[in-house]
């Protein structure tokens, strides 16, 4: 039990907000490069609660890889909501009976509130003229990336790498499983996360491009200078989403379902979806999609289910044990 003590203790990064002097506490267990999304919502939702209800509430996060922090949950971490970057993370806590089955129909939108795309972070100027897929798997140049088996930034790279392929002219799985390898193969590691994989790009100045969410773009923009890097939109890319959740169990046990609920659902109100806006979120509110036009270029898209007939059969194909990534990786 020890070793999971600490896991779960190593996982939990913060309390915003007094916690002596609060009413009642909630755990945000989220993706790896949500820090700043809700370190910025947080304080948003407790002026909101509090002027509604007079409650003051404690809210504390905690960030990692995406499966990894739905296993610590899983393992006992007691969240009371997960906020994460891939549905595949959901349907296991559902699965181990944590989450509603029908989590996806608590919450509009599928329960995601704000969508992004994945895009390519390159050194200013763009030295190796990275721009579309297909450069990635080229020779000499270095490709930074999150692992595709425990990371929803490193699986939606992959899955969109994928979809380029099969798109191209003669493409189908064979053709794509091919252009992974080439492109894995210039993977000189896998992070163990978004913002590891930021860190390993930008401060150890590893790699030609990083593959990471649009959002991302801008925090490294607040912390590194915009002057270090440049944004390159491919040809095709996944829309992204970020699903959320109520764990079930946890907020019967602490009497939180009624703040729990309220926190998810501020997150499609105006003030939250200008925060996803804000940091770089695409937001389902067509008002404030408009008016933050600047921040988000046009580009292609698709749905997880469009290419791949959903997030669960995706995933069967790809990332379970024997999937295409284990037989691509197998070989590297």
């Amino acid at each position: 039990m020890k070793p999971l003590r600490h896991t779960l203790s190593a996982l939990l990064l913060g309390i915003v907000a007094g916690g002596a002097l609060a009413d009642a506490a909630l755990l945000n267990v989220s993706y790896d490069v949500a820090r700043d999304v809700y370190k910025d919502f947080n304080p948003l939702f407790q002026k909101y609660w509090q002027a509604k209800t007079g409650e003051k509430l404690e809210l504390r996060q905690s960030h990692a890889g995406s499966s990894k922090q739905a296993r610590a949950v899983a393992d006992g971490l007691e969240a009371d909501v997960v906020t994460m970057n891939q549905t595949n993370d959901i349907e296991f806590l559902a699965d181990k009976g944590l989450v509603a089955k029908d989590w996806a129909r608590k919450f509009p939108n599928n329960a995601s509130p704000y969508t992004s795309a994945m895009v390519f972070i390159v050194r200013q100027g763009n030295p190796k003229n990275l721009k579309d897929w297909g450069d990635l798997a080229g020779p000499g140049v270095q490709v930074i990336l999150p692992h595709p088996k425990t990371t929803g930034n490193g699986r939606n790279t992959y899955l969109s790498a994928w979809a380029w392929a099969l798109r191209q002219p003669g493409g189908n799985e064979q053709t794509a499983q091919d252009f992974l390898a080439r492109l894995l193969k210039n993977a000189p590691l896998f992070a163990a996360g978004g913002r590891d994989a930021t860190t390993t790009f930008m401060q150890r100045g590893l790699g030609d491009v990083l593959v990471t969410f649009e959002s991302e773009a801008e925090m490294i923009a607040k912390e590194f200078g915009k002057g270090n890097f440049t944004v390159v939109y491919p040809s095709l890319t996944m829309q992204t989403e970020f699903p959320v959740a109520i764990v079930e169990k946890v907020v019967d046990k602490k009497g939180t379902r009624r703040q729990a609920t309220a926190y998810l659902d501020y997150l499609w109100s105006k003030e939250g979806q200008e925060n996803a806006a804000r940091n770089y979120l695409r937001p389902r509110d067509a008002e404030l999609l408009k008016k933050y036009a600047e921040h988000f270029p046009p580009v292609k898209t698709f749905t997880v289910d469009e290419v791949f007939g959903g997030a669960d059969k995706a995933f069967a194909a790809h990332f379970k044990d024997g999937g295409s990534f284990d037989r691509i990786y197998s070989g590297k």
